[in-house]
């Protein structure tokens, strides 16, 4: 419907609701310290606003709740696997489609079966578990971001893409194994790529001769974006939109804890039919039967219609709103934020907050670890812990689906003024303990 107030109002009714912890201030400072300064480590309740990531957080509706009564657990053959497989195909056209249990398996089974040693995926930009799967096969993972604002500052660049293609051409051998577009772009701001940018993405991928990927898990909030902002779809429906985005591609990876609005689950889909069964084959011997995936049936039948829900024109409009409401008031209080806002998360420049810090002290870390100690929120870090080498020092709030009001909204401003107030005096951070890869999740570190 055309909403012509100035009051967004959540478009759903609370039917069930969680008490949330509230902590003291000397009780998250012992919490903080005992986790090791690394707020993955932190147990939820010790949590009162959780922001870490939207990635499996968000609330089920009824009608979710009510599907997973459907649920068969027929280990080959299930029914919910079918229904799952008819709203996927309703959507992106793919009828070669596998159920995982999360996106990062989906990531790990493409870059088992078709990605080799050496080989090299262009992307906008890769997320963190989609290239540490692919730099675990030996393969180059290349980043391609348009590198400026606007309504699709997700884009890929094309420049950057034909002088790699082009480079590649000139191999005796080449390398470029795929190209992949992540919608929207979530490490560089939840930034959406406009359709104008797939097409042409998919255009010199035909001339190239090189597959073209979609990591698709917000595909419904991107689809939102090109429908406001792309010349030419205003008057389009959504799923249109989809079906049009899903059609330049050969395949696509999703967490469907994101846009499918369920806890957990993930799908890979492909076209060629050889690269479908070396998928299937890989999938066997670590998901599960192909028809469930590593996924009960019950998960199938949420997700069937969580899918559906995400496309809901008055649910994206309520959540981009608020997302834009939230970076607006931020900007207001002095937090300097991405802008435009994407769909899922606000982006603090933790640089331009904390000039004071270089990068090999984690400005970042340090922002998240304020906002937690002042008012018990978790965000998380996306600059140099996450992404050694990052040219940039972002905190990500992300926001839950239908979980938090602008209540809480409120509150999570109202911290991070305080924060402000007192940003030059934030330490630094040093890295005491850490894997190779993957750091920002398990690191250990320290105040400096």
């Amino acid at each position: 419907m055309t909403w012509d107030f100035k009051t967004i109002i959540e478009p759903f009714r609370i039917k069930s609701v969680e008490a949330i912890p509230i902590l003291t201030r000397p009780e998250r400072e012992v919490a903080l310290k005992t986790a090791a300064y690394n707020l993955f480590k932190l147990p939820a309740a010790a949590v009162t606003i959780d922001l870490l990531t939207d990635s499996g957080t968000g609330a089920m509706s009824s009608a979710q709740w009510a599907a997973l009564m459907r649920g068969d657990e027929s280990y080959a053959g299930s029914n919910s696997y079918f229904a799952l497989q008819t709203v996927v195909e309703r959507l992106t056209g793919f009828t070669n489609v596998f159920p995982c249990h999360q996106g990062r398996a989906a990531e790990r089974i493409l870059s088992r079966t078709v990605i080799k040693p050496g080989q090299i995926i262009l992307n906008n930009t890769h997320f963190d578990t989609t290239r540490a799967n692919f730099e675990a096969v030996g393969a180059v993972a290349i980043d391609l971001p348009v590198g400026s604002g606007g309504d699709f500052a997700g884009d890929m660049d094309l420049d950057a893409l034909d002088a790699a293609l082009a480079e590649d051409a000139a191999r005796a051998v080449p390398l470029v194994a795929m190209v992949m577009v992540t919608v929207t772009n979530n490490a560089v701001g939840g930034q959406p790529v406009s359709m104008t940018n797939l097409r042409a993405v998919r255009e010199r991928c035909d001339a190239a001769n090189v597959p073209f990927f979609l990591d698709a898990a917000r595909f419904a909030e991107n689809a939102w974006f090109i429908k406001q902002r792309d010349p030419g779809y205003g008057d389009r429906d959504l799923e249109s939109i989809v079906r049009e985005m899903f059609s330049y591609a050969d395949g696509f990876t999703m967490s469907a804890k994101k846009d499918g609005i369920v806890n957990i689950g993930g799908l890979l889909a492909v076209k060629d039919p050889d690269w479908h069964q070396q998928m299937k084959n890989e999938l066997i011997l670590t998901e599960g039967f192909p028809t469930y995936g590593g996924l009960a049936g019950r998960d199938l039948e949420a997700l069937a219609v969580g899918l559906l829900e995400a496309l809901d024109e008055d649910y994206l409009h309520y959540r981009t709103r608020t997302i834009a409401y939230f970076a607006e008031r931020l900007q207001a209080v002095g937090v300097p934020v991405v802008m435009p806002p994407g769909g899922h998360a606000v982006y603090i420049d933790a640089h331009l907050l904390l000039p004071h810090l270089a990068a090999d002290t984690f400005p970042g870390i340090s922002l998240i670890n304020a906002l937690y100690l002042e008012g018990g929120v978790r965000a998380v870090e996306l600059g140099s812990l996450m992404f050694p080498g990052s040219p940039r020092e972002l905190v990500r709030l992300a926001m839950p689906r239908r979980v938090y009001t602008q209540a809480h909204v409120d509150y999570v401003i109202e911290v991070a003024e305080r924060v402000v107030t007192r940003a030059s005096t934030l330490p630094g951070y040093q890295i005491t303990r850490a894997p190779a890869a993957l750091r920002h999740f398990s690191a250990d570190l320290a105040p400096i």
